[in-house]
């Protein structure tokens, strides 16, 4: 299934470029091996389907189960590496299931926010992620899409900044209590907001 997915991101790269003239930054980030997590903030359904592109290696992603509710759908996004979770449930299966991805040596998206902006304005981060990374002990790679414009329409420039690598250290995870797991979800979106006012002046 991974020679399809590669195939079909290589076609997808072209005709993004077209309708969203994006540009790349710092692509030099990822790394090319290891398990990682994808923290991004969430503007549009074209998100994941950018960076999947814009990625060296497949991105597993956290959807929400309202997707998946049609067969034909939840056929296709799990094809491309996308599995479901409940929102604002706590949901436990899916967590497992980002954990269980990681331990695979795989990279997990998720969009911090939860869910997408209506403004184009970065939201208030959730706590999931950094509670994986803690759990896991994987390092976070901060994202940032930046539409001009703040919205992401066709044929606006987009935007994709990929931040450095931050381990648990730099989250200030010692003992992954709360108040942790919460400081290190600012920490993140803090990362995400700097690359967003850079990008916004260029």
């Amino acid at each position: 299934m991974d020679i399809f997915y590669n195939i079909e991101k290589a076609l997808a790269r072209p005709f993004l470029k077209l309708i969203f003239f994006y540009k790349c930054n710092d692509r030099k980030n990822l790394p090319k091996d290891k398990s990682f997590i994808v923290c991004c903030n969430h503007l549009s359904n074209a998100d994941p389907i950018i960076l999947s592109a814009l990625s060296r290696r497949k991105i597993h992603y956290m959807a929400k189960a309202e997707l998946f509710k049609n067969k034909f759908a939840g056929a296709i996004l799990k094809a491309h590496g996308a599995f479901p979770v409940v929102r604002g449930a706590g949901d436990g299966k899916a967590i497992s299931k980002g954990e269980e991805i990681l331990k695979e040596g795989k990279i997990l998206g998720i969009f911090i926010e939860g869910t997408r902006s209506k403004t184009g304005e970065l939201q208030k981060p959730k706590s999931g992620a950094a509670m994986i990374a803690w759990q896991t002990k994987t390092p976070i790679i901060p994202v940032c899409i930046t539409p001009k414009n703040k919205k992401i329409k066709f044929f606006n420039k987009v935007t994709v900044s990929w931040g450095k690598p931050l381990y648990m250290e730099d989250l200030g995870l010692i003992s992954g209590d709360i108040k942790e797991i919460r400081d290190a979800s600012r920490i993140i979106m803090e990362k995400i907001s700097e690359m967003r006012e850079r990008d916004l002046q260029k």
